[in-house]
């Protein structure tokens, strides 16, 4: 006997086996296939469905990301997301190539300070008026975070335009505060030495490897994540140059600098004591009953590492080391500051000292001002030897 027909409602039909819904919205006719059987009860379902859009049309309540809700798996659904700051946000990021902590810093940036008011807002209504009203609004921590984050957003909303999503960036015109000058405070060579010598005098003589660490940072300026990523391979004593192309990031080991460009770095007295250190450290190493059998890296820690796998790790040795010194607490980081303040103050060209750092020229004039001619400001000074005639009460 043949079944009976099932009767199809307004608006609602069966395709190859699946239910489909018809309605118009935005002048366009829509069609969206849907999951349920085809069945009476699945028939029913998808009616009140289409009666539940029509009202939301009607009302004007239909927005392209309740449309996405009520159809995930629609391409009108996938194509009006994608116009959304949050999901386009998301395909930009994950389009890039980008060092893991340059991501990370994305998507906190994004997390934290966008996403909250931005995330399901179409790109073509961020107006510069919106994100002027936003970034009077937003409780921003420092001048440099609100920096930080209208960079971040401005560079994703520069990939928006390339895509032909938006016209202009409509962050173009807003203006960023300027940077906070970061405090430089080093080191004087006389506490950088005393810091040395004390990690050098360490009882339990495993963390000595420290003094050789910290001496070859004081005495080259390189970065702490570069030292930790330091390989032998890339050290030549004889011709007094170390190759920096490396760094320590997240506990990895990364092949690129801060800068992405690798670099020589020029060895004096004390760099080469450091490594001479650090050989005969892991030859004595090496007799011992440790697990470790070889240390490509130049300065392992004391644990059974083969590299310090994050800066942060020092500084569970450079705190007591300075407050047992009674030396004004300062981070390891600056110990690159000392390198390039005494080698300004001993007269070395700024050229020179950009290129052992990693910086440019004028990053270096503009950190370090204050410390450039600074024994030679007293010399000038000193020619003014007389006073002027000063008439007398």
């Amino acid at each position: 006997m043949a079944r009976k027909p099932v009767a199809l409602p307004t608006g609602v039909e069966i395709r190859n086996g699946a239910i489909r819904i018809r309605f118009s919205w935005k002048r366009k006719r829509c069609s969206e296939t849907l999951s349920y059987p085809a069945t009476q009860a699945g028939i029913n379902a998808a009616s009140r469905l289409r009666d539940q859009v029509i009202q939301l049309i009607k009302l004007g309540l239909m927005t392209e990301q309740k449309y996405a809700e009520l159809f995930p798996n629609s391409p009108n659904a996938i194509a009006s997301v994608s116009r959304g700051f949050g999901q386009y946000a998301q395909v930009w990021l994950d389009s890039r190539t980008l060092a893991e902590g340059s991501r990370d810093n994305y998507k906190s940036v994004l997390n934290v300070w966008w996403m909250p008011y931005l995330a399901t807002t179409p790109l073509t209504n961020l107006t510069p008026a919106l994100m002027r009203e936003l970034l009077v609004q937003m409780p921003w921590t420092s001048n440099a975070v609100k920096a930080n984050a209208m960079t971040k957003i401005s560079t994703i909303l520069d990939g928006a335009v390339a895509d032909q999503l938006i016209a202009v960036n409509p962050m173009l015109e807003l203006e960023k505060p300027g940077r906070e000058s970061k405090k430089i405070d080093p080191f004087s060579q006389a506490e950088a030495d005393k810091i040395i010598a004390a990690f050098y005098a360490a009882d339990h003589w495993p963390s000595r490897i420290y003094g050789a660490f910290f001496e070859f940072a004081y005495y080259t300026g390189m970065r702490l994540g570069e030292i930790a990523a330091l390989r032998w391979e890339e050290v030549d004593t004889q011709k007094r140059v170390a190759l920096v192309c490396r760094v320590v990031a997240k506990k990895k080991i990364v092949e690129r600098t801060k800068t992405k460009k690798d670099r020589y770095v020029l060895l004096n007295d004390r760099a080469i004591h450091a490594l001479e250190y650090a050989k005969a450290y892991i030859a004595r190493r090496l007799r011992g009953d440790g697990r470790l059998e070889e240390f490509p890296y130049c300065f392992p820690p004391s644990k059974g590492q083969v590299y310090v796998h994050q800066t942060s790790d020092l500084h569970h040795q450079w705190r007591p080391t300075l407050k047992a010194l009674g030396i004004r607490y300062r981070p390891p980081y600056n110990a690159r500051h000392t390198y390039a303040t005494m080698c300004l103050m001993a007269g070395m060209a700024p050229a020179f000292i950009a290129k052992q750092l990693g910086n440019s020229v004028q990053i270096l004039l503009s950190r370090y001002a204050r410390w450039i001619d600074g024994e030679g400001d007293w010399a000038e000074m000193s020619k003014l030897k007389l006073a002027p005639n000063l008439p007398q009460d």
